[in-house]
């Protein structure tokens, strides 16, 4: 069967797409941006990539007629915190306008658990693509999950960050807010089996794991999972933007994001009923069991895909591929060379860099920038980085996104995603035995000039001690 699969470059997507792949359909994913998009060598083969932004209508039309079904795992956070809403409903309906002139049988949502009158934005939107998406002229089927854990998820990252850094935490009441969380393989096995199953065509299924918990409960679960001693002491005195602040600084969430958490976590997501576990033949497992297993990829360096790798973590508005050419004109450049002794090690350094690795040189003053932009309310340095030793295009790395990673090629090149009065990139590259460094500044006015005026006393130890550590 041929699928189509929408946010192919999201945390579920990744995770999907091998899945389909192993059950041997034919899969055409839809991105936003092909140089967002990266699949193993032994899957590449097995898929098309085709390039859709679901605002743009002029490009719907690359959505090919002859599908069977399709994923709809698009979701708009990343847009503006007063009309994501807005733009969700639009993509829905560009969508829904192309499918219906299709051979599609099926489109699969998921969407979060809906069972409160009084909905936050962030569930009511995904209420209305509901909607929009049963307007259709194909059979929709609709998952609705509320916490989903998993390694490299959100709510697993927040969680962690939360535990691991406060020995005593005094929290908002809505802690005390119970939920259903669902193991991340629990999601995948319900999205894989409803797939062109008849039985699961025009309803919405509520899906969560057997565990009802509050949020403090999943938090002391995490530490006793962790083997830590905490105490959490929730106050009622901590207004949605106190508590956002409060998730923002703590955590390596965005601000945006913690704003559209905060507002859904004080609704009771529970499931009402779990009848699709029968139909479908899944046992979910409990929230220690899927904590267990997250722990283990994380150890094991295994993450498939984290939320941190979705553009909601930084501060993109348009497509990586709009800043792959890094400008020469107008810029301030900080060019450096060094002859290499060994390229392998070189290249594994460079694919190493930032996250737990750190800088190789002056990691304090990598910390205080990143400090610095959270303060200002810049996505900081605390996303880190998905694996160890691995990045491909697209990635989050500390306060950078990746915008092109070649191994073979020896060449790496970020763009800073921190606030600026300006545009920076840093680039490695390594041209026969040398290894040329950049770090390119456009200045955005007066400001931006002052800018690079303050930071360039640093940059001659920062760049020229880490050029050196990359070497030997």
């Amino acid at each position: 069967m041929k699928i189509l699969l929408t946010g192919a470059t999201g945390y579920i997507g990744k995770r999907l797409l091998p899945l389909l792949i192993e059950q041997g359909h034919d899969i055409v994913c839809c991105v936003r941006d092909k140089n967002r998009f990266y699949a193993p060598a032994e899957l590449i083969d097995k898929i098309t990539v085709v390039e859709v932004d679901f605002l743009n209508q002029e490009t719907m039309s690359n959505i090919p007629e002859d599908i069977d079904a399709a994923y709809y795992l698009i979701h708009s956070m990343s847009g503006s915190a007063t009309n994501f809403d807005e733009l969700e409903s639009d993509s829905a309906l560009n969508f829904v306008e192309r499918v219906n002139e299709t051979t599609v049988k099926q489109v699969i949502y998921l969407s979060g658990i809906i069972n409160d009158s009084s909905l936050s934005k962030h569930l009511s939107s995904r209420k209305k693509v509901e909607e929009i998406l049963n307007s259709g002229t194909f059979a929709t089927t609709t998952l609705r999950a509320g916490i989903i854990v998993g390694s490299g998820s959100a709510s697993f990252d927040i969680i962690r960050d939360l535990v691991n850094k406060l020995p005593v935490m005094v929290t908002p009441k809505w802690l005390n807010t119970r939920c259903q969380p669902i193991a991340i393989p629990d999601v995948l096995e319900f999205l894989s089996k409803s797939l062109l199953n008849p039985a699961t065509y025009n309803q919405s299924f509520d899906i969560g794991g057997p565990d009802i918990l509050t949020y403090k409960e999943m938090l002391m679960g995490f530490a006793e999972a962790k083997h830590l001693k905490r105490w959490i002491f929730t106050v009622p005195v901590m207004t949605p933007k106190l508590s956002s602040y409060w998730l923002y600084f703590v955590t390596s969430t965005s601000y945006r994001l913690a704003s559209a958490l905060v507002s859904s976590m004080k609704v009771e997501v529970v499931c009402n009923d779990t009848r699709i576990n029968e139909l479908l033949d899944v046992t979910p497992m409990t929230y220690e069991q899927a904590l267990a297993r997250a722990l283990i990829k994380v150890d094991e360096d295994k993450v498939a895909s984290s939320w941190k790798d979705s553009l909601v973590s930084g501060r993109f508005s348009k497509n990586m591929s709009a800043y792959l050419k890094v400008p020469k004109k107008d810029c301030f450049i900080d060019r450096r060379k060094m002859e290499i002794i060994d390229r392998d090690f070189t290249i594994n350094r460079i694919w190493s860099i930032g996250g737990d690795t750190g800088w190789y040189y002056g990691d304090w003053l990598w910390s205080l920038r990143g400090f610095i932009d959270k303060l200002y309310g810049g996505v900081g340095s605390r996303r880190g980085r998905t694996n160890r030793h691995d990045i491909h295009s697209g990635d989050a790395l500390d306060f950078w996104r990746v915008l092109y990673a070649n191994k073979e090629e020896g060449k790496l090149i970020l763009f800073a995603e921190m606030k600026l009065p300006g545009e920076a990139w840093l680039e490695f590259k390594i041209i026969h035995n040398t290894l040329y460094q950049a770090a390119t500044f456009r200045p955005r006015g007066v400001w931006g000039k002052l800018y690079w005026y303050s930071v360039l006393p640093f940059h001659g130890f920062i760049f020229k001690g880490m050029l050196a550590k990359l070497i030997k």
